[in-house]
């Protein structure tokens, strides 16, 4: 198990992962320790002097005009806390929960926010000890909840995962040998505001868009390899005069899967050109890949970024407080509806060559794939499950971020639903891991009748592959252990190394 040092450097949606779901272990630097401990002293002397400054010695939202005194501040704290956490539905996934601690660690290590360092110790206790707060997933329209929930545990309330058993928020801390705190002034607030759970949520997901992005040429080779398409369609010089970098990896991704492949081989010079969802795979899933690359970099940047509303600064006069809004989500919002888009478009695209496959009249396949049609359905109902999911994926990629409800009695009158949109994004990113697995299941099935005709360096691997899971199909059985088999497949990251040591990275 590895360890991740928070000294100032990049944080990368790589690292998220790291801590979110292979269990590394966090830990700050001594100077990002120094960092946090001067800007909470100016939070002292706010207090200390009475100034009036938004969530520290006032209330918040369109109570900011109602001031505190100091020990009313430090119950405002926990308030905040206890009234914020009301969020509903089904409970985060224990990674995701992970990932929005990690991207509060972060946030808060670049020292604006005021903070104490014993509370962001804390959380990384609870990160490096796995004490996971459960978390339901709705109700934020773009912060607040869901910070506040993983919040109740650090004051000792709430509920929280421990070693596989679900415990009062208490119990959990004391089994993991962890304190926990009684909140001091504008720590309520800076726990619970601020993008982390949507750059959490969001730099999974990003990640996961990249291993499809994988999944998506494999499958569209071996579509493209098993309906006899034309490969003059992936030619190095069709894509350097329209040089998008997504859809020059693309082809090249192509031409090294189908490397060696008797069947295009054969077939190349069989029809003038092929139907678009074989023959525009470069642009389409290259333009897909462009936008996940635009989506890393945002992503990125949010996670580096000081996002808490105020921010206290360094004026060489005691500090100063600066309220503007940091808080707001837009930049994410705007990404991850951008990355459901460009997911849904990946499985579109899946979709009408899963049913190219199955078809006849476009395939030159036996029916649905299987022999002895009409006794046996074969592959008939697999596109109808494709097409149920990216009939979903359609209505979840309409964008959020277009909506906005004032909240706060008009105080807050524009929200971003960046949580929403990273949340809806994962969901559009699930459902389009199943039809690309559809996508590989069926082509290996269409595969079986070219038949001893060698397939290519980087298809011949993943059929192997898929057919060390998945039988091939002489009639009909019981479809959905098959479905199961390979949804576990293209989750596996060991996978797409298999494939790309043969071919290279993909």
């Amino acid at each position: 198990m590895g360890s991740i040092l928070i000294d100032g450097r990049t944080i990368r949606i790589d690292d998220v992962a790291a801590v979110a779901r292979k269990g590394w272990k966090v830990e700050l630097a001594e100077d990002v320790k120094a960092k946090i401990n001067k800007c909470r002293s100016y939070v002292d002397r706010f207090v200390a002097e009475q100034r009036p400054v938004y969530g520290i010695t006032t209330g918040l939202g369109e109570l900011c005009k109602v001031s505190l005194t100091r020990e009313e501040a430090a119950k405002l704290s926990k308030n905040v806390v206890m009234s914020h956490a009301c969020g509903v539905g089904e409970p985060l996934k224990a990674d995701q929960v992970r990932a929005i601690l990690f991207a509060a660690v972060v946030n808060f290590s670049q020292g604006y926010s005021g903070i104490r360092l014993e509370t962001v110790e804390t959380l990384i206790q609870m990160l490096n000890e796995d004490v996971t707060p459960w978390v339901p997933s709705q109700g934020s329209v773009g912060y607040l909840t869901h910070m506040a929930h993983i919040s109740l545990v650090v004051i000792g309330l709430g509920e929280a995962y421990y070693k596989g058993r679900l415990l009062l928020g208490a119990e959990a801390m004391e089994e993991a040998g962890i304190s926990t705190l009684e909140l001091k002034e504008k720590e309520g607030l800076s726990l619970v505001n601020g993008t982390v759970c949507m750059s959490g949520i969001s730099a999974l997901a990003i990640l996961d868009c990249m291993q499809l992005a994988k999944w998506a040429d494999i499958a569209g080779a071996m579509s493209f390899e098993a309906l006899k398409g034309t490969y003059y369609a992936f030619d190095e010089r069709i894509h350097k005069v329209r040089p998008f970098k997504g859809q020059l990896q693309v082809a090249d991704n192509l031409r090294r899967l189908i490397a060696c492949s008797e069947i295009s081989e054969q077939s190349k010079d069989r029809r003038i050109q092929d139907a678009l969802s074989i023959r525009s795979i470069p642009q389409v899933h290259g333009a897909c890949r462009d936008k996940m690359m635009h989506a890393a970099e945002i992503v990125e940047m949010e996670l580096n970024s000081a996002t808490d509303n105020p921010l206290i600064f360094d004026d060489g006069a005691g500090g100063i407080s600066i309220s503007a809004c940091n808080a707001h989500g837009e930049p994410l919002a705007l990404t991850m509806d951008m990355t459901a888009i460009a997911v849904a478009e990946l499985a579109n695209i899946a979709e009408r060559r899963i049913d190219r496959l199955v078809n006849p009249h476009t395939s030159e396949l036996p029916a649905f794939l299987v022999e002895k049609g009409g006794l046996n359905s074969g592959f008939m109902i697999t596109q109808y499950v494709a097409a149920s999911l990216v009939a979903e994926n359609k209505v979840l990629s309409h964008p959020i971020s277009v909506d906005s409800i004032p909240t706060s009695a008009y105080q807050e009158d524009h929200v971003s639903m960046g949580t929403p949109a990273a949340l809806k994004a994962v969901q559009v990113i699930r459902n389009a891991f199943k039809v690309i697995a559809i996508e590989l299941l069926t082509a290996a099935q269409a595969l079986e009748f070219h038949k001893p005709l060698q397939y290519g360096a980087g298809t011949g691997t993943a059929y192997a592959l898929i057919r060390n899971q998945v039988p091939k199909w002489t009639e009909d059985r019981v479809f959905y252990p098959d479905l199961q088999k390979m949804f576990s497949l293209v989750e596996d990251d060991e996978a797409i190394r298999l494939v790309e040591a043969k071919i290279g990275l993909l």
